[in-house]
């Protein structure tokens, strides 16, 4: 009788769990249903989705084979998107639209595309350049160029799902990656093959695949394996959401709530960058981090890190996009010592408006920095002292404990308070992104200049969207490192 009674109350209990399961599903779901409707219509460039290639006909392709096909993405895009805008959307403001000043067909290059470039005398080295999750091989170009001057061949590939539109990210796969940076570096390597160095440099979520494919090469003798990795906001951990991100797009699959699929519809006004977010990218882009976090403690544990190229890393210790915390921990945490080093960049601890900071934003550097003795370099570029906006490089070599300290030559502005994360590879001239942008190179609007002022709500968009700074002050010090890394052997 005891048994009968005790089984009658688990199931009433088990009963209760799954109807208050079910319930909390109902109501995540219809404000996910609610949530999605409220956003702003989907249009040509979140319904079209172009046909890229996906990893197993990557890994199979040529760098030949992958440009003809990027073409005919372009081709396509042009001919399903472009010239099929309704009159409402053929406006300024639309990358889509060719009248518009935005357009990256009119521009002399279309960074949107893959590309290589050559030295002008024989290569003294290679390298490869990884954009960032919804970016475009543009992001990367001035340090592509300033490779290409130190002698450096270099070779861009546009990630599957980028620089087409956004809806390409909808069907990409982590795996699509991976695949176009095994093939980038396979091209690298067949324009100047060993013993010449060979470098990969990556941006956020490119930073990540820059890591993972050499994890992969420590296991897998065909793969070339680079003698240097430069990662600028690397994307080794990012928010938990992401990992549930795919739980989101339920609604999506009845065409009623397709907008679901999509974390943001924001209008399209930046020609090189998508601004419009598909929860599928999310998603990609959390399971690369996964992937990099395991195959790190793998190798650390398997003693085959020693073979892991050394790793020079610039970070800023503001970064909501990517976790700061997870780069010392998760990555430099388990370095052996290789010759690798940490930059990390330091809010301005002279801004006007530091009164205005939060208490754990001024105490970031202290949470994130690693105590001393270490088994890489640490760097921390701050002010001079509290009142100066002067920059100083503290530098602790591998296995010390007192930092030494020398003057940059460089000043933080007074009205910035912190760098960005996506603010790293981008000079004060950028034409699209600086402060002070190239004249000779005109790209038809100037984000990074623009000084936001007026009434909420008259803009297109967020003004979040353009006061988050997209230049970097320090950019200089960023391609002086890369310099001496491109001039003293691999």
């Amino acid at each position: 009788m005891a048994n009968f009674l005790t089984s009658a109350w688990a199931l009433r209990w088990i009963k209760r769990f799954v109807l208050f399961v079910l319930i909390a599903f109902v109501c995540i779901a219809g404000v996910r249903f609610y949530d999605a409707q409220r956003k702003a219509p989907l249009s040509l460039w979140h319904t079209y989705v172009p046909e890229d290639m996906h990893a197993h006909e990557i890994d199979h392709a040529t760098w030949e084979e992958y440009i003809a096909n990027e073409n005919r993405l372009f081709d396509s895009v042009k001919k399903n998107v472009t010239d099929k805008l309704p009159a409402e959307e053929r406006v300024p403001a639309n990358r889509y639209f060719s009248g518009s000043p935005i357009y990256p067909g009119h521009f002399r290059t279309d960074w949107n595309r893959s590309y290589t470039l050559m030295p002008q005398g024989p290569p003294r080295g290679v390298a490869v350049m990884l954009h960032g999750l919804t970016d475009s091989p543009y992001s990367l170009r001035h340090i592509a160029q300033r490779y290409q001057k130190d002698g450096f061949a270099v070779v861009a590939v546009r990630l599957p799902g980028h620089g087409t539109v956004p809806s390409g990210l909808t069907e990409v796969t982590a795996e699509d990656w991976e695949a176009a940076t095994r093939l980038a570096v396979r091209e690298a390597r067949r324009l100047v093959p060993a013993p010449a160095p060979l470098h990969i440099v990556g941006f956020s979520n490119g930073g990540a695949l820059a890591l993972q494919y050499s994890l992969e090469a420590l296991d897998d003798p065909s793969l070339p394996k680079a003698d240097r990795l430069i990662l600028l906001s690397p994307m080794i951990g990012i928010t938990r959401f992401a990992r549930f991100a795919g739980l989101a797009a339920l609604p999506a699959i009845l065409p009623a709530f397709a907008k679901a699929a999509w974390l943001d519809i924001v209008p399209e006004f930046n020609p090189f960058k998508y601004n419009s977010f598909p929860v599928n990218g999310a998603r990609q882009s959390w399971r690369v981090t996964r992937k990099i976090q395991q195959e790190v403690a793998d190798a650390a544990r398997n003693g085959k890190l020693a073979a892991l190229p050394p790793t020079l890393t610039f970070q800023s210790v503001l970064d909501f996009t990517v976790s700061t915390s997870a780069i010392v921990s998760s990555l430099y945490a388990q370095l052996p010592a290789n010759g690798s080093e940490l930059v990390l960049f330091d809010i301005n601890r002279t801004a006007q408006w530091s009164p205005l900071l939060r208490a754990s934003m001024r105490d970031a550097l202290r949470r994130i920095a690693p105590v001393p003795p270490l088994r890489y370099r640490l760097t921390v570029l701050t002010n001079a002292s509290a009142t100066s906006p002067q920059v100083v490089e503290q530098s602790t070599a591998p296995n010390g404990t007192t930092a030494k300290v020398e003057p940059t030559g460089l000043d933080y502005p007074l009205d910035v308070y912190s760098l960005s994360h996506v603010a790293l590879p981008f000079p004060v001239t950028d034409s699209l992104y600086g402060r002070n942008p190239d004249p000779d190179d005109d790209l038809g609007i100037h984000l990074g200049a623009q000084s936001v002022r007026g009434e909420t709500g008259a803009l297109i968009v967020g003004a979040g969207l353009l006061t988050r700074l997209s230049w970097n002050p320090f950019y200089d010090y960023i391609v002086e490192r890369i310099d001496y890394l491109a001039s003293h052997g691999p």
